[in-house]
């Protein structure tokens, strides 16, 4: 069976997108070429009826839930909500946002009213057959995001289907006797382990000394390990069984800023071993997001794995108003204004996501896949007017001037994918 997809990366839309603008019907076009056709809306939809989280994702996002008939109208189908913005305004930002979703008609999946509704696949129902959608985001920076299981005697917490990490810091024998040294004098381990004998914490295993909940292990020498946390991964592959009982091709989304070593373009240990993980139970791709840049494309056993597609809109200082909290963190007050807000946030407008030209160009793949094997894939470079003042940039338009595709090319290289440039100024992916 053969099937057409196409996708993109987060949508942090924060304002109307007219159908009109130069450079849309290009894209569109391009979108509507799959049969499925999915991103990430990195916002949540309401109209100012909740209130702001105590725990939220760097901003408040907050959009018109009509933004959804903008999305409809680039051909999307399919979108995923699970994000670090997913609990911006609490539970009921979460509940909201889906109601809005689902009377639009997108398929969805990631967030729902507990955690095995979040954790559910969605599908979308094609004249050529059917596409199950799962959504996943990275969870540790935010664990109270997580959604909760429903019990016999107690309802489910809103939220979404979260994936935690296992983190440890190998260090030599020489550094592991300092932190012992360190964790005994400074008692800093004190109440933890008066917690422990209690009963409150699980026993760690013996060969791991912590500083708090900070692990450390020994070996060979100095190195972050992180891996898809085990309860959570198996959650994932049991939705992925599900899903091929009920559909013929399996996406997954998965949202996640976390990097390995020191560039942000290099996707987290965890995520690469998430995504091959899910591929191997069932999966036919693994779609990510979460850094704002584009990350390497890897085909595992004839499938593709996106670790990140990046932005295709981002409206990040376009937001009208914020709770308390995101002025106090510039010291100020909500008797400044947002350009006030924004002016300190971005040092005069001088750092943040919206001064980096790679925040703002990005690709839009087109694949094709027969019988669960990838057989075409394209890429459409795309740039979102980096040059533009902040309310006319970070909508998507065809680009082939920034060398977009040959950056990409080059970190994908890294992972065994050549990609060249064809006369239309597509990246393809030679399979």
């Amino acid at each position: 069976m053969k099937m057409r997809f196409t996708c993109a990366g987060d949508m942090l839309v924060q304002r109307r997108i007219p159908a009109g603008y130069e450079g849309f019907a290009a894209v569109r076009d391009h979108i509507c070429k799959g049969d499925a056709r999915l991103f990430n809306l990195e916002t949540t939809l309401h109209n100012g009826e909740h209130w702001g989280n105590q725990f939220f994702g760097g901003s408040f996002l907050r959009a018109d839930p009509r933004v959804l008939e903008d999305a409809r109208a680039f051909g999307f189908n399919m979108l995923g909500c699970a994000n670090n913005h997913s609990l911006d305004f609490d539970r009921g930002g979460v509940t909201t946002t889906l109601k809005y979703v689902k009377e639009a008609g997108f398929v969805t999946a990631g967030t729902g009213a507990n955690l095995d509704e979040a954790a559910a696949p969605d599908y979308l129902d094609l004249p050529n057959g059917r596409v199950a959608m799962i959504g996943v985001s990275m969870a540790n920076n935010q664990p109270a995001a997580m959604a909760g299981k429903q019990s016999r005697r107690f309802p489910g917490r809103p939220g979404i289907n979260g994936l935690r990490v296992t983190e440890r810091v190998q260090v030599t024998r020489e550094q592991m006797e300092v932190i012992r040294q360190i964790a005994a004098q400074s008692k800093i381990n004190a109440q933890l382990d008066i917690e422990k004998a209690e009963g409150y914490h699980a026993n760690r295993p013996a060969d791991l000394v912590s500083l708090k909940n900070l692990f450390f292990q020994e070996g060979p020498e100095a190195k972050y390990i992180t891996h898809p946390h085990p309860e959570d991964m198996e959650r994932i592959k049991k939705a992925i069984y599900e899903a091929q009982m009920a559909s013929d091709y399996i996406l997954v989304s998965i949202h996640s800023h976390d990097l390995s070593g020191s560039k942000k373009e290099s996707p987290a240990e965890f995520l690469q071993e998430f995504a091959k993980a899910c591929i191997d139970a069932g999966a036919h791709a693994v779609i990510g997001h979460g850094p704002h840049l584009l990350r390497p494309i890897e085909i595992y056993n004839g499938r593709p794995i996106f670790y990140s597609l990046g932005d295709f809109a981002i409206h990040n200082e376009c937001i009208p108003y914020a709770p308390e909290e995101a002025y106090a963190l510039q010291g100020l007050t909500s008797d400044n204004t947002m350009r006030e807000l924004f002016y300190d946030r971005s040092a005069g407008y001088t750092r943040g996501l919206m001064r980096d030209r790679r925040m703002l160009e990005s690709v839009v793949p087109y694949f094709e896949m027969e019988d669960g094997k990838l057989t075409h894939l394209e890429l459409m470079p795309i740039e979102l007017n980096f040059d533009q003042p902040t309310w006319r940039s970070g909508n998507p338009r065809f680009s082939k001037d920034h060398g977009i595709i040959e950056r990409l090319a080059e970190m994908s290289a890294e992972f065994g994918t050549q990609i060249t440039v064809d006369q239309r100024g597509y990246g393809i992916v030679k399979l």
